[in-house]
């Protein structure tokens, strides 16, 4: 098995989906299915067990985590360790933002590394925030921007590039959304909502309408904030989303924000990697680079 077959094996074992896990690893479920089906022959064991309902790991299947993680580490180190004939660091680094942290974020840092790091390829993927962190733990990619975890696994380091809030956010036109608005008490069953599939917006969300026992009149369930400030500037219903989003997003003049008290906490956005990554001299150079103070202000 190579790298690659390892990568697969960790998006899964920490997914525990198949339809979810090959999202992430780029091929389809039947591909991922035989892969791991070849690695179960190659080593003699199950690494998982299957059944219609769930997926889960079997200890043979946890041990070879480990295993995984330390090759994956060790020849990142060593492939690097070779190419120091020089002093100047070569090779690709794997990252991975949505595209707000692009704008937000990247626009300062990626100057200031590659006139560092010119002989450093940067790999980058774009997508939606909330599956940042999943793709760090499971090996998919170097460094991520990604928001805070409410509790941050003790595999990962995070160093926190800036702040937003969340804020509700209308239509600016109007609509049949403005006008549920614009009545003295806003019925929420009615009101429709477009919410985030995942993510901290989406849990923060949950939790103002359990505490308000409102079951929500959801219109849509999106895949990056992007997309749902695209959908509320149309008039199709209001979002939770974080401020950053609004103010980087070319639709900003067609939505308009809602007063809520009290307001949602703020989160911080930063850059995060699995802490035996740090060891990696390319995954510490961004690491360096991103850190520097005043770098993002």
């Amino acid at each position: 098995m190579d790298a690659k077959d390892m990568h697969t094996f960790l998006a899964l074992s920490r997914l525990l989906h198949f339809g979810r896990a090959s999202e992430v690893c780029h091929m389809s479920p039947s591909a991922l299915s035989r892969c791991i089906k070849r690695m179960e022959d190659e080593l003699g064991c199950a690494l998982f067990i299957r059944d219609k309902r769930r997926v889960s790991l079997t200890p043979s299947g946890r041990l070879f985590i480990t295993f995984c993680e330390e090759s994956l580490a060790r020849r990142s180190v060593l492939d690097h360790s070779l190419r120091m004939e020089s002093t100047e660091l070569h090779g690709e680094l794997r990252l991975y933002c949505s595209v707000t942290a692009s704008y937000s974020f990247l626009l300062n840092i990626l100057p200031a590394f590659r006139v560092k790091h010119p002989g450093i390829e940067i790999k980058l993927r774009t997508g939606d925030q909330a599956l940042s962190v999943e793709r760090v733990l499971a090996g998919d990619d170097d460094i991520v921007i990604a928001a805070e975890p409410d509790k941050l696994s003790a595999r990962l380091r995070f160093h926190e590039l800036g702040r937003s809030k969340l804020r509700f956010i209308a239509p600016n036109m109007p609509c049949a959304v403005r006008e549920m608005l614009e009545e003295p008490d806003i019925n929420w069953e009615k009101l429709p909502v477009i919410i985030a599939e995942t993510g901290i917006a989406r849990r923060r969300l949950d939790e103002w309408f359990e505490r308000r026992e409102i079951k929500p009149c959801q219109y849509a369930q999106v895949s990056g904030h992007e997309a749902i400030v695209t959908m509320v500037g149309l008039g199709f219903g209001v979002a939770l989303v974080p401020e950053i989003v609004i103010a980087s997003s070319p639709l900003k003049s067609s939505v308009l924000p809602i007063d809520i008290e009290p307001e949602f906490q703020p989160f911080g956005i930063g850059v995060c990697a699995l802490a035996k990554r740090l060891d990696d001299p390319l995954v510490k150079a961004f690491w360096d680079v991103a850190s520097q103070p005043g770098l993002n202000e």
